[in-house]
């Protein structure tokens, strides 16, 4: 056993006994594989899996990074104020949580009204108030904001919100459903686009019925999507042993409809909402870390996808300071630690996936961004991009790369741009393949949430997602800010269960 990093954690059960308990933690490396342990000197020790195979781990630690400046994150809510004093990473998505209401009753689901007994649901005032928070954030405004829920397709009122986040500035406005919705209308999947979504983040847990009961509304979903102008849509597994079979298919489905799926984000189960539910035996079960997906992955699709093509979300940070540089404006920075998440992008040629890593020398093409953003003096942008013009190719191998891809007149136009709209030219050529990993009370590392850049705005401010869900300052808010489903029915003059989708299974 080796011990690679010391830092904190909270105890599972003083969790489970209704306080956070901070205890000293340490990351080790033992058998080839990391772990996080620590000890409560109440409850004992506790040791849970953070990589299966080391080796990703280090290359992914080489990419760790803090940004110069950070959020005012309200922490500490409903605990110790002192969980950690300062957040290191701004907010580069922020979620929205429109309401716990569902047309859904999943089995695992602890936010619905009907598993909590209260309906969270704040109204257009309270939904402005929050966006207007964010967009004030320092010392860069939050620029994308993700509409989620429960299921936030049940509201009435959802375009108008939608329309709301435009006016507000946000530039990228994500909707998160489950796709019930969207699968029942065409028209209602074009007054989405009208009112102003850019990417739908889509459910889907798997293409068989045994795994995802609602594959065929996900799949009509898709079509609705694709008929009513909506060209992004990201689908979103559940990353759990039960459906580990099926992840190849999953990203097979995707390059079938690459013209409207930009991107598989696999997120691995966290034991979120209710611990005391939660056995050591189901933990351990279901517990899929990065590497089972990757590995996953590269059997199922016969090596067209590999470990090594897989990058932290840090990697790409110093295109942030490119971009600063260049513009004079500062820019979200994308320091979330290493252990938050990895990527690829794969270019479909004859069905076949290329990585972009088979063919471009990313690490060496990173650290030429690097360099060129410390540029400073007059005509700095002319001369980067006459740096950019003479050297861009030297990472770009033409023979490998897929034919009629000009990759290289994409990244100088991406590279050079000043602004991440230039991206998009370049995400509508391939295909995002990643991993996010939430954190719970077994395995967090408060080292680790301290970088989180994925932030609920709430009535209370702002709360990093895994304080959030994974150390339930989401369950204490939302409670706080709700009213008894009673109450509520009697105000709306509706019933909960009218919600609930009538055409196939809840659960």
């Amino acid at each position: 056993m080796k011990e690679l990093e010391k830092t904190e954690s909270v105890c599972p059960e003083c969790f489970k006994e209704g306080k956070i308990k901070k205890v000293d933690a340490q990351i080790i490396e033992e058998d080839g594989k990391i772990w996080i342990t620590k000890e409560c000197p109440k409850h004992g020790s506790f040791k849970s899996i953070i990589f299966s195979d080391a080796s990703i781990y280090h290359k992914w630690m080489k990419y760790e990074v803090t940004g110069e400046k950070v959020p005012d994150v309200k922490r500490g809510l409903f605990s110790d104020p002192d969980l950690y004093p300062v957040h290191l990473s701004q907010t580069v998505l922020t979620n929205l949580m429109l309401t716990n209401r569902c047309n859904l009753r999943c089995s695992y689901c602890f936010m619905n009204a009907g598993a909590a007994g209260y309906v969270y649901e704040p109204s257009l005032d309270q939904i402005r108030e929050m966006m207007r928070l964010t967009r004030e954030e320092k010392p860069v405004p939050s620029r994308a904001i993700q509409l989620t829920g429960g299921e936030p397709t049940i509201r009435d009122d959802l375009f108008e919100v939608i329309k709301m986040a435009k006016d507000m500035g946000f530039s990228h406005v994500q909707l998160n459903t489950n796709g019930i919705k969207l699968a029942e209308s065409v028209e209602y999947c074009q007054k989405i686009k009208e009112a102003g979504v850019n990417t739908v983040y889509l459910s889907f847990d798997g293409v068989s019925k045994e795994i995802n009961p609602w594959i065929e509304q996900n799949k009509k979903a898709v079509e609705n999507l694709r008929e009513g102008g909506i060209t992004s849509i990201v689908l979103v597994p559940v990353a759990m042993k039960r459906n580990i079979r099926e992840f190849a298919d999953i990203v097979k489905y995707a390059v079938e409809n690459v013209d409207v799926v930009r991107g598989v984000n696999f997120q691995p189960i966290a034991f979120a909402g209710r611990p005391q539910n939660v056995s050591e035996k189901y933990r351990k079960r279901e517990r899929t870390d990065y590497v089972d997906m990757i590995e996953a992955l590269e059997k199922g699709l016969d090596g067209q996808i590999k470990k090594e093509d897989f990058y932290p979300v840090s990697f790409v940070y110093p295109i942030s300071k490119l971009v600063e540089s260049l513009t004079g404006q500062k820019q979200v920075e994308f320091t979330a630690s290493p252990m938050c998440g990895g990527a690829t992008y794969v270019f479909i040629e004859n069905g076949k996936m290329i990585p972009i890593t088979r063919f471009v020398d990313v690490e060496g093409l990173m650290e030429f961004i690097k360099q060129q953003s410390k540029k400073s003096g007059p005509f700095k942008k002319a001369r980067m991009g006459a740096s950019f013009l003479r050297n861009i190719s030297k990472f770009v191998d033409k023979e490998k790369a897929p034919e009629g891809l000009n990759l290289t007149r994409l990244l100088m136009k991406t590279m050079t741009g000043g602004s991440y709209n230039s991206l998009k030219e370049f995400q509508y050529n391939s295909l995002y393949i990643g991993s996010m990993w939430f954190q719970d009370i077994w395995n967090l590392n408060i080292e680790r949430l301290k970088r989180c850049v994925i932030h609920y705005i709430t009535p209370e401010g702002i709360v990093p997602f895994c304080a959030y869900n994974g150390l339930g300052y989401g369950d204490k808010i939302r409670e706080k800010h709700s009213i008894s489903i009673k109450e509520w029915e009697e105000k709306t003059g509706k019933k909960l269960k009218d919600d609930l989708w009538k055409g196939g299974p809840l659960s």
